[in-house]
Order: C-alpha cells, then structure tokens, then sequence
C-alpha cells in the first residue's frame, strides 16, 4: 500500500511557500527526529536549493539518543547547512535557533537588515507547538491533526529577527514506502488517506525488530514467548490486553491500531526512531529504481500505441 496525501489547501502552501522563498535569508525546516529523512520535503529542498539552510530535528525527546546522534552527524556534512535537536520544552530553544541561523548569515544584525527566516515542516511535525514555547505565549496555532496552521504568519523572535511560519505542507508523490508508513505513524497523514491497522502493522514490525524490550515491556507481554511474534501477533496480543474487544471476545482490530498508534505518537512505547541514514539509504534507493522503472514502462506503452 503507497501511502499519499496532498488535499487542495497543501497546493496553496506550495505557492505561499514558493514566493516567500524569494524574499528570505534562510530556511527553516522542522524535522519529526523519530523519522528526519521520512519528514524532510524534497519539494522544499529543490525551492530552496540557494538557501543557507537549518534543520530542527524537534521532539527529540521522544526520538532515540543514539539515533540521533547519527542523524546530527549525517546533517552536518552538509554544505550551508546547520542542524539542532530541540523539543517544546527547551527554555533555550529561541536563543539556540536565532544563534544557530545568524552563523549561517552574519551579515544581517541590523534593524535596517533583519534576518528574514521562513520556518516550514510537514503537518503535525510540532513547529506550531515549538514557535509557541520559543514565543513563550500561543501565537501560532496548534492541534493534534495535521493541517491547522493555514496561513502565513510573521512573528518576531527579535528585533532584528523576522520568522515566517508557513503552513505544514507535504509533496505531491511520496517515492519511497517506508516514508509514507512512518509518515502515517507520525500523524502527519490525514486519517482518509491511509488505513490505520496497515500502519500499525507496520510500525509493530519495525518495533519487534528494533525495539522488542520496549514494545514487551510496554504491553506487558512475557519476554521468551514473544520474542518470536510476527506483527499480526502483536496487534492481537495488544487488542486482548487494552481490552479492544468486540462481541464474544473477538479483537477489534482498529481500536487495537489506534491505540498503537496513539502510543507511539505520544511517546507510551519508549524513545523510538523509525529510520537511520544507512535505512533510509537504501529504502530512497529502492524508491528511485522503481519511480525508473515505472517511468521506463509509461515510456514504453506510449511509444507502443504510436507505432
């Protein structure tokens, strides 16, 4: 199942986001550090190609340390390119960002020349709840559903220091497969556009192979036998064991998926990251051969009716 989402408001974002680009200093992205490549936008990257860039790895405090850490380090090989991890509850986080960007364009400390940063990030990736801490009051909008900021808002940080927040915005084709199910894991994916007991299935199987103490000890689940449980095990395992149940004992599958969900979005499971550099490697990689391969085949039937 190839998981997309991009509903007609993204479209508009897109061009928001398009001329604003002209007009800026510096980009912005705010980065989910469970799943940085998976919620990086390719579309942004190839708008502000001639940018100086940072990326925010936020909610690091749900991600794991280790992971992280070589996420950071991937990042800053990156030529005109800064990085940070930070979370909404980082008293520091203003001063971090405003520092981190000035390093990337010292030459515009001035009120007459304020630094102008457009700030952007895929939907509920918690740049609204990140710009609010850094503001130390509710400026921008927030909520747990992808899509609420839905205009441009300059905020001022500093004197000297002009932040353009831009809706969430997403890309029209989603290559890879493991990004669009990390993506949906997240909560960053409209709930019409995936089915969740797929996602959580997903997610379970990525979990039982990277994180199994934490996914036993979250579900209470006895360490020797499910040590070998497939993902559909588990989904059922947590069904009986959150009480999801249907009439005469039977799972509901759903409600067990939500509240995997749920759990992993809020952090219940432990400090997960969905993908490292090498993963996320080989899964654009694979991505890429197929979107050939399917180009190749499109090519191909054209030529096919023309002759």
């Amino acid at each position: 199942m190839a998981i997309q989402w991009y509903p007609g408001h993204m479209h508009k974002a897109k061009k928001a986001i398009t001329e604003r680009i002209k007009s800026v200093d510096l980009v912005i992205e705010v980065l989910d550090a469970r799943l940085p490549a998976s919620s990086a936008n390719p579309l942004l990257a190839k708008l502000s190609s001639d940018k100086p860039k940072l990326k925010i790895l936020n909610k690091q405090d749900l991600a794991d340390p280790e992971r992280t850490e070589l996420w950071l380090e991937e990042y800053r090989t990156r030529s005109d390119t800064s990085v940070l991890a930070l979370d909404a509850s980082d008293r520091q986080a203003a001063t971090k960002l405003i520092s981190e960007s000035r390093k990337l364009v010292p030459n515009r400390q001035s009120l007459e020349r304020p630094l102008r940063v457009l700030i952007c990030g895929i939907p509920n990736v918690g740049k609204s709840t990140l710009i609010n801490g850094m503001l130390g009051k509710k400026n921008a909008k927030i909520g747990n559903e992808p899509g609420i900021t839905k205009a441009e808002q300059r905020l001022i940080l500093a004197d000297d220091f002009w932040l353009y927040d831009t809706p969430g915005m997403l890309w029209p084709k989603i290559i890879v497969e493991k990004a669009g199910y990390n993506l949906g894991a997240s909560g960053a994916v409209g709930r019409n556009a995936l089915d969740e007991e797929t996602v959580a299935l997903e997610l379970l199987d990525y979990l039982r192979r990277h994180y199994l103490p934490l996914l036993q000890k979250r579900y209470q689940a006895d360490p020797s036998a499910s040590a070998h449980w497939f993902d559909d095990e588990w989904l059922n395992w947590i069904g009986q064991k959150r009480g999801a149940l249907l009439s005469g004992g039977r799972i509901d599958y759903q409600k067990a998926a939500e509240r995997v969900l749920t759990d992993f979005r809020d952090g219940h499971i432990g400090r997960i990251t969905l993908e490292t550099p090498n993963q996320w490697a080989t899964w654009l990689k694979k991505g890429q051969q197929l979107q050939a391969e399917l180009k190749a085949a499109k090519l191909a039937r054209k030529v096919a009716r023309k002759s």
